[in-house]
């Protein structure tokens, strides 16, 4: 029995030293195809064209005026200005947002100024004169339309600027529009005290 269990021993190592000097106890090599995928901050970012340009173009205003249509056409007006006012909401956007209007002039929505809220404007002038909210309310009136106008930009140390409005009504008793300024204007012209009503702020933008 002590034989048969050395020899046993011996031909277990003379096995291994073959089984080594094969081969079959190295280490597998290291694999050569792609290692696991890692999402990188680059990967995880949103692409470009799903974050909203600062300055916004005429189709994306218009596109912008539109939807807020349908979302009071869908939503009612109670919430739809609810939203609009929100400066925070699904409707303020870059340097789009919407305001509203009641069919005789009165801000019934205002994300930026919401101190204009309850207050008819529809006498109000543009720094060079023009009645402009009169002027939108008009296009309002035809179911959609544009109007140009001169305004200061808040976003551009006040200079006063040429300032394109988009409008559209929801029934016929509200209006509601956005607006995309064109830049410095090459005059400037302070409005007069009387040009504004009593307790407008010049300059305010619409």
């Amino acid at each position: 029995m002590t034989i048969n269990f050395r020899n046993l021993v011996i031909m277990g190592i003379l096995l291994s030293i073959l089984m080594f000097s094969a081969g079959c106890t190295q280490a597998p090599a290291p694999a050569t195809g792609p290692g696991p995928v890692v999402t990188t901050m680059e990967t995880a970012t949103p692409s470009a064209t799903a974050v909203a340009s600062k300055t916004a173009t005429k189709e994306e205003m218009v596109a912008f005026v539109k939807e807020a249509v349908a979302y009071a056409e869908a939503n009612g007006k109670e919430k739809a200005l609810a939203e609009f006012s929100n400066p925070k909401g699904s409707f303020f956007r870059g340097e789009l947002y919407i305001y509203a209007y009641d069919i005789n002039g009165t801000t019934i929505a205002h994300p930026v100024n919401p101190e204009k809220i309850g207050v008819n404007r529809i006498n109000e002038k543009d720094v060079k004169g023009n009645l402009f909210i009169q002027e939108l309310r008009d296009a309002a009136l035809d179911g959609t339309g544009f109007g140009s106008y001169y305004y200061i930009n808040p976003t551009q140390n006040n200079a006063v600027e040429k300032k394109l409005g988009y409008v559209m009504v929801v029934d016929d008793t509200w209006w509601l529009g956005s607006g995309i300024y064109f830049g410095p204007d090459d005059t400037t012209v302070a409005p007069a005290p009387e040009t504004s009503p009593a307790g407008a702020i010049p300059g305010q933008p619409v």
